[in-house]
């Protein structure tokens, strides 16, 4: 049906890292227990929601890119070009009758808006079969002999099981492409997993570095032209199945030039460590032909739903800005349960909204701290002040029902002093019996993101029910939560990005309410605001 779907059942698994998938006995939740009654906490001022004109077409995502039909999966690296980014991700234009992607092209001046350009590669047209991920480049030395500034693409393709990279140029500045001369420019060298090219310009060797995934193992390969690629290394894991979509890129350390570190990441599978398929990465260093990691993986992303991450620089910006943080957007579905969930006007579930990666200190260690877009601020109402306090004793439920569409609620939750709470729970609620749990649990120092009990859970794998968490130490006893909510998707950041949990959901339509619940003790939510977000859907040419 698509090209990774077979694939389930080839991966290996690994031991334990700190990412767990709690059972819901773990956490003290019943997988059939109802919404507590809410009872209002006499303190409780709850912060009233402005409205916001919904998504144009119900059901659909209001912020997150979706495909016109069909079928979306993976992302590609955008590149900025003539005042704009170009961002590409693969589409089967056939599902679910026929195989295949192509890349699909979106526009945007702010990597919040996003237009509809098409489809820029084609499937099937030179005889090497469909088109897979890989990266698109601006040669911006004429190295490949198009003209300076041109734009050129280098993807897997896959014809009889035999997967090769070949090259793509576009005389429109990245809006058509046309295969190249002597495709393959990378034959298969005998291998069954041969993905996935991530390639950037290396200015200090004035050469391509290409990150090819091979199985259990990502292979660095150096290019003057971006055809003839010589092999350099290999970095090999142990564990984590068959890799895919592989990024390298360097960090500084909490923005310090003088301390830089490389990181190498990638799609994996961690089932053994409680996890499950998504984005691993490893910190260390890159001496132009190698890659040598300073200790085991961590995970970009602890929720289910985040895996083909890549990341991205913004050249507008100088070399040491460059340096202190980096633009990141992943596939938000998981193909445990990809093609079981519901496809009303197109399937594959959704691209995550743009992030921003950095590295950040967090117990003496290097660590990547992930944070929503800056720009999602702009679809947000004007700042009107404080946020709400609320304490709640056992359980609580807002006065104001949540904004039609998409939102944010942001919150410090915080033990009381007096009566400190071992769990808190915040209950998103969708008015027909079926709710979203986004939480922190105190005792185990976990948040975590629960959907058993949304609206297509029963109808589900077990993948799909399990509790996702990540550790996060609280700061005094605190911890801060900026969740955003869109038709199909929760995306929560906690701890200033410490630890991010990206699922895709399902609620009923109509009308929706939220609450909270405070498990063996009180439970102060500080500074409480949710802000609508206006709707910026994908604009159709």
């Amino acid at each position: 049906m698509h090209r990774r779907v077979s694939r389930r059942g080839t991966w290996s698994v690994k031991a334990a890292t700190g990412v767990v998938a709690f059972t819901l006995a773990t956490l003290g939740l019943s997988a059939c227990a109802p919404r507590p009654t809410p009872s209002p906490s006499p303190t409780a001022v709850a912060p009233t929601p402005t409205a916001v004109t919904p998504s144009p077409q119900p059901g659909r995502p209001a912020l997150h890119i979706t495909p016109p039909d069909r079928w979306i999966n993976d992302p590609q690296r955008p590149f900025f070009r003539d005042g704009q980014w170009h961002l590409y991700h693969l589409y089967n234009a056939d599902y679910p009758d026929g195989n295949g992607t192509s890349w699909y092209h979106l526009t945007s001046t702010d990597l919040v808006h996003w237009r509809d350009e098409g489809v820029a590669i084609e499937k099937y047209r030179n005889g090497l079969g469909d088109i897979w991920t890989g990266s698109a480049v601006v040669d911006t030395e004429n190295t490949a002999g198009y003209g300076a500034g041109a734009v050129l693409a280098l993807a897997t393709q896959q014809h009889d099981g035999v997967q090769v990279q070949s090259l793509f140029h576009s005389a429109d500045g990245g809006f058509t492409f046309a295969s190249a001369d002597g495709n393959p420019v990378m034959p298969n060298p005998g291998v069954p997993d041969f993905r996935d090219p991530k390639v950037f310009w290396d200015a200090a060797h004035s050469r391509w570095v290409m990150a090819l995934a091979e199985g259990d193992a990502i292979g660095f390969y150096t290019s003057p032209d971006l055809r003839a690629w010589t092999y350099r290394s290999r970095f090999t894991t142990t564990g984590l199945g068959v890799l895919e979509c592989p990024d390298l890129f360097p960090l500084a350390v909490d923005d310090d030039p003088g301390e830089v570190v490389w990181v190498l990441m990638t799609g994996a599978n961690g089932a053994a460590e409680g996890f499950t398929t998504g984005t691993a990465a490893w910190l260390g260093e890159w001496d132009g032909e190698a890659f040598t990691s300073d200790g085991d993986h961590q995970w970009v992303d602890a929720g289910p739903d985040f895996y083909a991450a890549t990341t991205w620089e913004d050249p507008r910006v100088s070399d040491a800005e460059q340096l202190q943080s980096r633009y990141l957007i992943g596939w938000m579905n998981n193909w445990n349960y990809a093609t079981d969930l519901p496809a009303p006007d197109w399937a594959g579930g959704t691209l995550s909204l743009v992030r921003e990666l950095a590295l950040r200190t967090v117990d003496g260690q290097p660590r990547l701290v992930v944070q929503p877009l800056g720009g999602l601020d702009a679809l947000a109402p004007a700042d009107e002040g404080p946020g709400a306090d609320v304490t709640v004793t056992e359980s609580w439920e807002a006065s104001d029902p949540l904004p039609d569409g998409a939102y944010r609620l942001r919150v410090t939750v915080a033990r009381d002093d007096a009566h400190p709470a071992r769990e808190t729970r915040l209950l998103l609620d969708a008015g027909d019996g079926s709710f979203i749990t986004v939480g922190y649990d105190f005792a185990g120092q976990r948040v975590f993101v629960a959907r058993d009990t949304d609206a297509i859970a029963a109808t589900m794998p077990e993948d799909y029910r399990a509790i996702r968490s990540a550790p996060l130490a609280p700061d005094d006893g605190a911890v801060d939560l900026d969740i955003i909510v869109d038709d199909t998707t929760v995306e929560v950041f906690a701890g200033g990005g410490e630890a991010t949990l990206s699922s895709v959901v399902h609620t009923a339509p109509g009308a929706r309410g939220w609450g909270a619940t405070s498990v063996a003790g009180v439970t102060r939510l500080l500074d409480l605001r949710v802000e609508p977000l206006a709707a910026a859907p994908v604009q159709q040419p």
